[in-house]
């Protein structure tokens, strides 16, 4: 078994270990949400968190951890007989991204169940997880339907696994930690409400602290058990205070200033709901009882807030967690009240401080972790106001624009039935969702369609020598549900950000209107891509991916001017779906053109440009053009390039309006009544 890297030994995260261990001394406190890029120490710094949790004491045999002190009354291992119980370091259980519901929260013998009426109860990583740390790396990229059933457990305290009728709970209280790099998307609000606090980590910058960084993590790679032997007195140490803190977290007293303090912060930042009160309230009394005292000071309310709140003053998917510490030390200052001081003889002055109070011992520690071209035109082009544009690739350049404000698009969706990544877009077909048939199981059983599976053994009972009331049933009988529900797509945006695209502006407009399909985006958890094109080329300016977030940012600093190089944009855009395809062949595509449909440059750039279309109708992708042309005369290219496309157009008026509900649909209708 290889030995962890020393929780004390990481270099700096301050932050970082103090959430850690405050969730060590207060489990109540929901846990936390670990942001940041890769290679700082994430990882590190919550598998070393175990090591410096107490020994838990469990009913001997138990597969569900119980306390011996009080043991589940609702365990499937039990009842408990009082006696026997041994003690063993608490666990950490770590969540894989691609685990299935049932090795969440467990699998129940159907066949058994039915047959024979026992609860054969095979538990999963909920129940391992009970009394210890449940560690789920990179959260964001989890599904949707697990993340829910992890923080209702995380919420509720029990697991409850049910299948037709037959059901099990079992106890499920543990520290939940997660980890994310916001660069591959966020966690919608809802779900980051759920977690008690979250840190922002990032690698240092100062040359010393790095080199530090380096020394110990080559150190710990060279010999690990010398290593961790070095730093074994420091571990100890802060597994004592660890204990003595949760000895004092019962006599800490949460006074009506400390109260007034907390609710008028909460008011003050609008945040939504009472959780984030109750999360500071827990945060603040953990944070007086690691500083060894019995009461709450301004500086743990503040403290609280910093850790507490950020994640739950996003207001959109586009803003950056934060904290205004300004205002803050503003509304703390208003409400506050005389604190009492701190004793000459408190075990720890610095403990429940402000900026980054509350430090764990080992200061100075530090983390183990580690940062086209072709002119495809020929044709002159006339800008809205008919005057010609610069033929330059990099001539005509104009400024980056501010997007509009983002509205409500209505749903554009892929045509037919997919099996793609559970989201919120097009139909599919899902694990979860309304039952529509039935079939025979491929492997486990996961979905029992009862009605199928009794149809099915029904026949047979004579011939299997059935004497009593009790169905018997045999595994060829078992019927998996199948059901419908909603999938993610991969949304490729092809924008135009050629010159006639930045007259009067219109960029302005067709920035606001992507924006506002991005957050739709979002809001159905597909995945992104962008392609631009401008000058004589075009370019992947995000491959695709699930931060929807950097899509926008990418598009808010996109220059504009140049010629139309239309057929290189469709043809950057195919070669993205091809090689999408081959990495992940379940997941459809919707493709969403942003022109005025004008294409020059080159020898033939119109006959060009509709060769490249047709690529797209020949394989069945479905496709939506937004019509960015406007003024008194319209040419209509934007509609013949989405006949071409196979696809439909939209103009950006029609975006936000009823008729265009059904879009795709309507689009693949027509190609097969023609």
């Amino acid at each position: 078994m290889t030995t962890p890297f020393p929780f004390t030994a990481v270099v700096g995260q301050d932050d970082l270990r103090l959430a850690l261990l405050l969730n060590a001394v207060s489990p109540a406190v929901g846990g936390v949400l670990v942001r940041g890029e890769k290679g700082t120490a994430k990882s590190t710094a919550v598998r070393a968190l175990s090591a410096l949790l107490p020994k838990v004491d469990v009913v001997s045999g138990c597969r569900f951890s119980c306390d011996p002190a009080a043991p589940d009354p609702a365990c499937p291992d039990g009842p408990h007989e009082p006696g026997a119980f041994e003690s063993r370091p608490a666990r950490m259980v770590e969540l894989p991204v691609g685990a299935s519901e049932d090795r969440l929260v467990g699998a129940l013998d159907i066949e058994r169940a039915l047959a024979e009426g026992v609860k054969a109860f095979e538990p999963g990583l909920l129940a391992a997880a009970h009394r210890g740390i449940l560690y789920v790396d990179e959260v964001n990229l989890l599904h949707d339907h697990l993340v829910d059933l992890l923080l209702d457990a995380a919420a509720m305290g029990a697991s409850y696994v049910e299948r037709e009728g037959v059901s099990v709970r079992h106890a499920a209280r543990f520290l939940l930690v997660g980890t994310m790099n916001p660069e591959e998307g966020e966690l919608r609000p809802q779900l980051l409400d759920r977690f008690g606090l979250t840190v922002e980590v990032a690698a240092s910058r100062e040359p010393d602290q790095r080199v530090e960084v380096v020394r110990r993590r080559l150190a710990h790679d060279d010999d690990p058990a010398a290593f961790a032997a070095r730093w074994a007195g420091e571990e100890a140490d802060v597994r004592r205070r660890v204990v003595a803190a949760r000895e004092l977290l019962p006599s800490v007293r949460l006074g009506d200033g400390a109260l007034r303090q907390i609710a008028a912060t909460c008011a003050a930042f609008e945040v939504d709901g009472m959780r984030a009160d109750i999360v500071m309230a827990r945060t603040a009394t953990a944070l007086a009882a690691w500083a060894g005292r019995t009461d709450v000071l301004a500086e743990d309310v503040r403290q609280a807030a910093l850790l507490a709140l950020p994640h739950r003053r996003r207001r959109n998917p586009f803003d950056a967690p934060g904290l205004d510490e300004d205002k803050l030390d503003e509304t703390l200052e208003q409400y506050g009240e005389p604190e009492p001081e701190p004793e000459d003889d408190d075990p720890d002055p610095d403990g429940g401080g402000g900026g980054g109070g509350g430090r764990p011992p080992a200061p100075d520690s530090g983390g183990p972790e580690g940062p086209a071209d072709g002119d495809t035109g020929a044709r002159p082009e006339a800008g809205e106001d008919g005057e010609p544009q610069p033929s330059g690739a990099g001539s005509g350049d104009q400024q980056p624009v501010r997007a509009t404000e983002p509205f409500r698009t209505r749903v554009l969706s892929v045509p037919g039935l997919g099996e793609g990544a559970a989201g919120r877009r097009s139909r599919a077909r899902t694990e979860h969702g309304r039952t529509t048939g039935a079939r025979r199981p491929r492997g486990a059983l996961t979905k029992l369609h009862l009605a199928a599976t009794v149809r099915a053994a029904a026949p047979h009972q004579r011939a299997r020598g059935r004497s009593g009331p009790g169905l018997v049933v045999r595994r060829d009988d078992l019927r998996q549900a199948t059901r419908e529900g909603r999938e993610g797509n991969l949304v490729l945006f092809v924008v135009d950000a050629s010159g006639s695209m930045a007259a009067r502006q219109r960029m302005s407009a067709v920035k606001g209107a992507v924006v506002s399909l991005l957050l739709d985006a979002y809001q159905r958890r597909d995945k992104v891509g962008l392609v631009t094109f401008r000058g004589s080329a075009a370019d992947l300016a995000l491959p695709p991916t699930s931060s929807v977030d950097a899509a926008a940012s990418r598009l808010e600093s996109l220059p504009t001017g140049g010629r139309t190089p239309l057929a290189a944009g469709l043809l950057r855009a195919h070669d993205v779906l091809r090689v999408e395809r081959l990495r992940d062949p379940a997941r459809r595509a919707l493709v969403v053109v942003v022109t005025d449909g004008r294409a020059t440059g080159g020898p033939e750039p119109v006959a060009l440009a509709g060769r490249a279309a047709r690529l797209f109708a020949a394989e069945g992708v479905a496709s939506v053009v937004v019509d960015c042309e406007s003024g008194p005369v319209r040419l209509g290219l934007a509609g013949q390039l989405a006949g071409e496309l196979g696809g439909t157009a939209v103009t950006l008026e029609e975006l936000r309006a009823d008729s265009i509900a059904g879009l795709v649909r309507d689009v693949q209708g027509d190609r097969r009544a023609a």
